[in-house]
């Protein structure tokens, strides 16, 4: 019976902590424009850097993962199974996807993702973040590195993760994640993609 009121409770609330865009809450009370006006039109961290500088968009980056690390803390203390774990980190995924107080126009949702996988299992989240820096090293692109550490998530789960409700959770994520960037796979694909300049 109990269960039966604290797991909607627990989706609710990841999703609804989730669409808390830090993007957008942040610039606003910087008095800066909305993300989704500048730039690439994506309300993350990476977008911020280019007009509200650095401290904001580490700022953003931190709040982000945040969003995606304590629901899954909080559906860890109340000793949930590892699915609904993972339910809780794509709960808030999505809602940083499409954020119910944002008119459902939220960002690409990678910190919230990592977050999310941080919580579930830290050699997960490891595991796709060193993924990613190599990529970026190699290549100095940043969303061609999230897509491919993305693609790789699910593969990593079946070495890191029991439950295999959890492992189909974090495929979704994974594909959501990618579907996210089909903007940067066309410019990929075109040779017009950016790369990030070195200091």
């Amino acid at each position: 019976m109990l269960e039966t009121f604290i797991l909607p409770m627990m989706i609710i609330g990841a999703y609804l902590i989730g669409s808390l865009s830090s993007a957008i809450i942040l610039c606003k009370l910087a008095g800066l424009p909305d993300p989704r006006s500048q730039g690439s039109g994506n309300p993350g961290a990476t977008n911020v850097l280019r007009f509200g500088g650095k401290k904001l968009a580490a700022t953003v980056l931190i709040i982000d993962v945040l969003k995606g690390v304590l629901p899954v803390v909080m559906a860890i203390f109340v000793g949930l199974s590892e699915t609904w774990i993972a339910a809780a980190a794509l709960a808030a995924f999505i809602g940083h996807l499409y954020p119910v107080f944002f008119q459902f126009k939220g960002g690409k949702g990678v910190a919230t993702a990592l977050g999310g996988f941080l919580a579930l299992s830290p050699l997960l989240a490891g595991a796709i973040l060193l993924s990613w820096v190599t990529i970026f090293v190699l290549t100095r692109i940043s969303s061609l590195s999230a897509i491919i550490a993305a693609s790789l998530g699910p593969l990593y789960s079946l070495w890191l993760i029991d439950s295999i409700n959890a492992r189909w959770i974090i495929l979704v994520i994974a594909v959501l994640l990618v579907a996210r960037h089909h903007g940067n796979i066309k410019r990929l694909l075109a040779g017009e993609e950016s790369k990030s300049k070195s200091k």
